[in-house]
């Protein structure tokens, strides 16, 4: 009867550490890791990160990496430019939890057929609207590459810790109305975006997209100042 409890105790001991190492909290190191400061460029100078690679690699792939279906939408803004979006959130990846947001690439003609052939269209903003796509358009988006990364982390990012993973940015650049303070690394493709007052964004895009992201943001701080002068 002794025996029969101690190796019942021991059951149960050896159920609670394969849990431990499994659930989270207590997950499971991965062989693999795919950390959000491990950058590669390829020889063609495209960006890799998370295992994928930046116009190559397909939502398809995505799903298969972080293990998650996730949600697409097309939204058209007030130019009526529409973009094209993945959604995966609660997203666990070596350890570390995130939302993804991932720009689909598809040329104007495509995203104008996926908006004609839209079910339902609804407004999210005042300059903002959502298409719902019909089911056969949700399988052909699996198959498109992947533009851009939005990385959106649950934990919280300081000077730093942005500083000892990333290391020193090139450029520097704070969203006036906002207060965000970009982190620029051009020659790795990445755009930090340090939020006092809110969540940290990551972005990952191909190197020759890093001159259009500083011309917005200088554009939109002209503007604001300009508004803002106006109002004075």
């Amino acid at each position: 009867m002794e025996k029969k409890i101690i190796f019942w105790v021991v059951s149960l001991s050896l159920v609670a550490v394969a849990l431990a190492i499994l659930l989270p909290g207590g997950r499971q190191a991965d062989p693999n890791p795919k950390l959000p400061w491990d950058i590669q460029l390829t020889p063609e100078q495209t960006v890799k990160v998370f295992n994928l690679t930046l116009g190559n690699s397909t939502l398809a792939d995505a799903r298969e990496v972080f293990q998650m279906h996730g949600e697409v939408r097309l939204f058209v803004n007030q130019d009526d430019k529409p973009v094209l979006e993945a959604y995966l959130e609660r997203v666990f990846l070596s350890g570390l939890r995130a939302d993804f947001v991932l720009v689909l690439d598809a040329d104007e003609q495509r995203l104008a057929e996926l908006y004609t052939r839209g079910e339902r269209i609804s407004r999210t903003s005042d300059t903002t609207r959502e298409v719902e796509l019909d089911d056969e358009d949700l399988q052909l988006v699996s198959n498109l590459p992947i533009r851009l990364i939005n990385y959106i982390p649950y934990a919280n990012l300081d000077a730093d810790l942005t500083l000892s993973r990333f290391g020193k940015p090139t450029q520097k650049l704070t969203e006036t109305e906002t207060g965000v303070i970009h982190w620029i690394y051009p020659k790795r493709g990445v755009s930090i975006g340090l939020n006092p007052d809110g969540k940290e964004l990551i972005q990952y895009m191909q190197l020759r997209e890093i001159p259009e992201l500083i011309r917005r943001i200088e554009e939109n701080n002209r503007r604001y100042e300009e508004i803002q002068q106006a109002g004075d």
